[in-house]
């Protein structure tokens, strides 16, 4: 036991979560937090996007750190309307042929007024995430009290959210975790003092229901119809309460009186069991939960939650530099709009990001959504579902680059059940087969096209999550795990050779109908054949297929036909302007938005590895034309890809640019959640990966170090960022100068390193990393014998 305490004390920077123990921190600790692993603030928040979130995976908390209230919002994450349904429109087969047809013959506007009747789903919208509800905590001695030295922090590295202040000489502690071990929210309550202490759940779930008995107090209800689609899920939240000192009663919640601690335990399920099963138990699954937390109590419960994040979080650590501005609280520093002046800041954002996805993507959960976990309401932005046209697909960029592979089997997951239903919507909407989804999905992952014709047409959502198999198979070179998702990627590319249309004009293939996402090409007119972004993903997907049948020698004749597909594909064209092409006609020109949000066509750039600076350097040029049309200000996450972007055109000042406008105010929330506006998790995690696509880049067994190094960040250091091959990076450089990078790969083979216009052959064998000098690489001279010694 003693041993088990050290390590909650080591972890967790706000009292220890153990009886009789004040964890008092020194002063000195609390005026300097680390700026690069810690949130704080000298206030409590007032906005939910002043609230610091918690999370496990399924289970997440938005934190307010108040002094007579205290409120933490909570999530599970398969808690959302409705239950399953059939969109597809039942009109939609017999009138597709003639939507091709109008399409083909120049006919947009009636093509897409056809659609929007015709093919779009029936309900038009999907079932909207949803908030379980509240857990209200309330100080009757504390009201009107003025709290002193306050202080409110999330500490990224132990995962835990701590609240801190005086009153009248007394010291008062809160720490919150959430532990992915013991599937438990738990709070921590403390005072020099004893104290008395309300405590109440609340829902805005229909009938919800809140029952408390001796310790416990148990919240159920069930989730709420939407759009003609009936609620079928059950839910249930229990809290435990374990004092010391004083009494408890139970009125319509909890009433502590004298307590000297307070340890709250929190467990929250639903009946969901999969898209096609909703029978089970969630009072059973909160009973047994609390029932084996409070069995292993308070400590074991912290030491465990500690040790199983540390275990993804530490697998990175990264030193942009810092400055003074670094010693401000969290919210002053992005309201000081100045990232230059606060590289911390940067390090803290790619932190955060890292911090984010474990926290809200773990096995056994859901994937993350478009606010990750977090959400407070019934009709959230968007329905906080998953839109497939780039937002979910953006919230795994960073996965596997930044250590996080685990992160992503929620997400594979998803695809799996995708299929599963996008077979359907195939067959009985386009007579194919295959599977199909198109540009939103939910829990009843739901694959017919919504939100009308002028953005609902796009097929290519499947397509695109199923290149994420790929680089997560790429990343790690697992063969299981390839001929465990191979049937996906063949079924997404079995749509396609089905469904693609050839240009009458060019004899090339196309896809019809589509769209460019959320974009018009012109005037109220989205719908077409062949956008960019669609040939550009379905390259990708052919030439993966193709490849993965290849290694797992299958499918042979299989592949020949997506090879001999993937040559028919309309190519890259770049217009009268110079700029890449967004639609097969040059119409970029006549677009009514020369700013939009999307940039679509340069799915080739990034996250795709088409088009490079030095293997296709004429249409990389026209995408830097593209992106200098779009411009460099946009809404959150368009902002955040565009960071990327610029990282791949090698140019680092002009990504760091991107990133300071990122991290700034009008795209940062106090708390960091990025801002849209509203709030959308993709540009926390984009931005996450551009920072890590600046400091290295990896593509097949190619590595790149420090392509797109900005002049701000002179001096860094960067430890563990994976490499395509099963490879780790790290990387010290001083005065914009790679010092050294060391490689290791738990496979053996060549890879090929660069460092601007230098580059050398290394051979990795297992349990033999290697240290390249920057002095050597740069010295291309000396590079043979350099390379003979390796």
């Amino acid at each position: 036991m003693r041993a088990s305490r050290r390590r909650v004390l080591q972890g967790l920077t706000a009292g220890a979560l153990t009886g009789g123990m004040t964890g008092r921190v020194s002063a000195a600790r609390a005026r300097l937090p680390d700026p690069t692993h810690m949130l704080w603030y000298r206030q409590p928040a007032t906005t939910w996007t002043e609230a610091l979130p918690i999370g496990n995976g399924r289970l997440g908390a938005m934190v307010f750190g108040g002094i007579a209230r205290e409120r933490l919002q909570l999530n599970e994450d398969s808690l959302w309307s409705g239950g399953p349904y059939d969109p597809i429109n039942p009109a939609a087969h017999a009138a597709l042929p003639e939507v091709r047809r109008l399409i083909a013959a120049g006919r947009l506007k009636e093509a897409q007024a056809l659609a929007d009747r015709m093919l779009i789903g029936t309900p038009r919208t999907q079932m909207p995430y949803q908030p379980l509800g509240d857990l209200i905590l309330s100080w009757p001695g504390l009201l009107d009290a003025d709290g002193r030295n306050y202080h409110r922090q999330l500490d990224l590295d132990s995962a835990t959210a701590t609240t801190r202040f005086m009153i009248n000489g007394v010291e008062h502690r809160r720490t919150v975790i959430a532990s992915p071990v013991d599937q438990v929210i738990m709070v921590r309550i403390e005072a020099d003092r004893p104290f008395d202490l309300d405590i109440a759940l609340a829902s805005p779930q229909p009938e919800a229901q809140a029952v408390a008995t001796d310790d416990l107090l148990t919240l159920t209800g069930h989730n709420g119809d939407h759009a003609g689609v009936k609620g079928v899920l059950r839910f249930a939240a229990r809290l435990k309460a374990v004092i010391m000192g004083g009494t408890m009663t139970a009125n319509d919640g909890l009433s502590i009186h004298r307590a000297r601690s307070v340890t709250l335990l929190l467990a929250m399920a639903t009946s969901y069991r999969g898209f096609e099963d909703q029978e089970g138990d969630p009072l059973a699954i909160v009973s047994r939960a609390i029932a084996k937390a409070q069995a292993r109590g308070a400590a074991r419960i912290a030491a465990g939650a500690l040790v199983e994040h540390r275990r993804l979080y530490r697998r990175v650590a990264l030193d942009l530099g810092t400055s003074p501005q670094a010693d401000r609280p969290t919210d002053e520093r992005v309201r000081a709009d100045r990232a230059v002046a606060d590289p911390a800041l940067a390090t803290l954002y790619f932190n955060y990001g890292r911090y984010l996805l474990i926290a809200c993507s773990r096995p056994g959960g859901q994937a993350a959504n478009l606010q990750g976990l977090w959400n407070e309401s019934v009709k959230p932005p968007w329905d906080s579902k998953y839109t497939v046209n780039i937002n979910t697909e953006m919230n795994y960029w960073p996965a596997d680059v930044t250590g996080l592979g685990e992160c992503v089997e929620p997400l594979v997951q998803m695809i799996r059940e995708l299929a599963i239903s996008g077979a359907r919507t195939a067959r009985e909407m386009y007579g194919a087969r295959g599977w199909v989804c198109h540009h939103n999905s939910d829990l009843w992952r739901a694959t017919a096209p919504i939100d009308g014709a002028p953005w609902g047409m796009w097929p290519t959502g499947g397509a695109w999550l199923c290149t994420h198999l790929w680089d997560h198979y790429d990343h790690h070179r697992d063969p299981a795990f390839l001929r465990s998702v191979y049937p996906l990627m063949r079924g997404a590319a079995l749509f396609f050779l089905d469904t693609l249309q050839t240009d009458a004009r060019t004899g090339l293939l196309v896809t019809s109908p589509s769209l460019s996402p959320e974009n018009e090409h012109s005037p109220g007119v989205s719908i077409c054949a062949g956008p960019a972004m669609d040939q550009q993903i379905l390259r990708d997907l052919f030439d993966q297929v193709g490849r993965a049948a290849a290694i797992l020698d299958t499918d042979s004749a299989f592949a020949r036909q997506l090879a001999a597909a993937r040559a028919r594909l309309a190519p890259d064209r770049i217009g009268r302007d110079g700029q890449l092409q967004e639609w097969q006609e040059d119409w970029d020109g006549q677009a009514p938005d020369p700013h939009h949000r999307h940039v679509s066509h340069l799915y080739a750039l990034f996250p795709s590895e088409q088009i490079t600076v030095d293997r296709t350097p004429a249409l990389a040029q026209a995408a830097r034309k593209s992106l200098e049309v779009r411009g460099d200000q946009s809404t959150g996450w368009a902002t955040a890809w565009r960071a990327n972007l610029w990282a791949r055109l090698q140019d680092g000042d002009h990504a760091h640019r991107i990133i300071a406008y990122l991290l700034g105010p009008q795209r940062t929330y106090p708390n960091l959640f990025d801002a849209h506006p509203p709030f959308q998790i993709d540009g926390n995690f984009g931005g996450t990966r551009a920072i890590a696509e600046m400091l290295m880049q990896s593509r097949e067994d190619s590595l790149l170090l420090l392509p797109a190094l900005p002049r701000a960040w002179p001096n860094g250091s960067v430890r563990g960022l994976r490499a395509r091959g099963r490879m780790t990076v790290d990387l010290l450089w001083r005065d914009g100068q790679l010092v050294s990078a060391t490689l290791a790969s738990a496979l053996p083979g060549k890879r090929l390193v660069r460092l601007g216009e230098v580059q050398a052959e290394v051979m990795l064998a297992p349990g033999r990393p290697i240290r390249l000098s920057g002095t050597m690489l740069r010295s291309s001279d000396r590079l043979q014998a350099w390379t003979a010694r390796l």
